[in-house]
């Protein structure tokens, strides 16, 4: 078991990584949760896991009762927030309960936003199971629903008490949900870690072998990362937008679709391509890099190209809306180098045009 400390003063948490953490973990959580608990889960992730939470929550002296949504991005709504609040109502519970979000990166933000906005605010404890949420949507606090017109455009910020990741989950997750998280793994060798990418090249055979210590080693450093980034910039005025590589296009990509016809990672693998691929038009990146970053991609059959039918004026609305956006001035996240990237504000139409041609 390895642990991580998200460093935010009296806010700060621990995550835990490890195997068989739902069977054991009780010893690490049993004293950040108040006596009445709300786990909440999906209709997927219920059948599996659902159980083994709710035994490990009463080892801790909780008494807890459930709340199971339907899966899937397309439900990320606030209809489907008023699930949780109208439970918790129900259940008459004050702001001395916590809510429990068991799940992938959906649970996991929708949970997080329900905890923010109940009355005003209540604990929250993530217990990611996919390598998406793992890597990355479970740690730092961003919570939120979609909407129509956007993706995440509704939530707050708004920290768990902490972080429980058993990699075990990721035996039952589907081979398309593995391939998506991977794309948020190599995300952070792009932006942040050449060192990182390096290794994830090196490491593809075991990854896509499932290896257990080498998805534990991704994982763990992934949330090192992502730790770092928070505890400088908590809400994303600065170095914390960097995180978003990928996610301006792959954004436009799921709302012009339609939330879940594009897995969030698939539609960000193909945003990292384009940004690598403007980043090459602006003579930062050469075309080799390019190639090693699709090369990682395509080896867990992520797709490199968007949909054949999205072009500049299918993008440009999507990602004039996009949260990063000020002044009515698109701002995107672009590599300089493999292991480096930095925001960028100042790219013109006619440049994101060259992308569709």
């Amino acid at each position: 078991m390895e642990r991580i400390d998200v460093q935010l003063g009296q806010r700060s948490y621990p995550i835990f990584i490890g195997s068989g953490l739902l069977s054991c973990g009780d010893s690490l959580i049993n004293t950040s949760l108040p006596r009445r608990v709300l786990l909440i889960s999906n209709d997927v992730v219920a059948p599996l896991y659902l159980d083994a939470a709710t035994a490990l929550l009463q080892r801790c002296g909780c008494q807890v009762d459930h709340c199971v949504l339907p899966d899937g991005e397309q439900h990320k709504t606030l209809d489907t927030l008023n699930l949780i609040y109208t439970k918790a109502l129900q259940l008459s519970l004050g702001r001395d309960c916590a809510f429990v979000a068991l799940g992938g990166g959906v649970i996991g933000d929708m949970v997080g936003y329900a905890a923010a906005s109940y009355q005003r605010g209540v604990a929250f404890i993530q217990i990611p199971t996919t390598l998406l949420a793992q890597v990355d949507s479970s740690v730092g606090g961003k919570t939120a629903v979609n909407h129509p017109l956007g993706k995440n455009m509704i939530g707050a910020f708004h920290q768990p008490s902490l972080v429980l990741m058993d990699i075990d989950t990721l035996n039952t997750l589907p081979a398309r949900e593995f391939s998506a998280g991977m794309a948020e793994v190599i995300k952070y060798g792009i932006l942040w870690d050449a060192d990182f990418f390096c290794w994830l090249e090196r490491h593809r055979g075991a990854l896509l072998a499932h290896d257990g210590d080498a998805i534990s080693c991704a994982i763990q450093r992934c949330c090192q990362i992502k730790a770092e980034v928070v505890a400088e910039d908590e809400t994303e005025r600065g170095v914390r937008a960097l995180l978003n590589l990928g996610h301006t296009f792959g954004h436009a990509i799921e709302a012009e679709q339609g939330y879940g016809s594009w897995l969030h990672g698939e539609a960000v693998a193909t945003g990292m391509v384009l940004a690598a691929k403007l980043a090459q038009q602006l003579q930062w990146l050469d075309g080799a890099q390019v190639a090693r970053i699709e090369s990682l991609l395509a080896c867990f059959g992520l797709p490199l190209n968007p949909p054949p039918e999205m072009g500049l004026t299918q993008f440009l609305p999507h990602m004039q809306r996009d949260k990063k956006a000020q002044n009515g001035q698109i701002r995107l996240i672009l590599p300089t180098a493999i292991g480096h990237s930095k925001v960028v504000s100042d790219v013109s139409t006619d440049q994101l045009a060259q992308l569709f041609v």
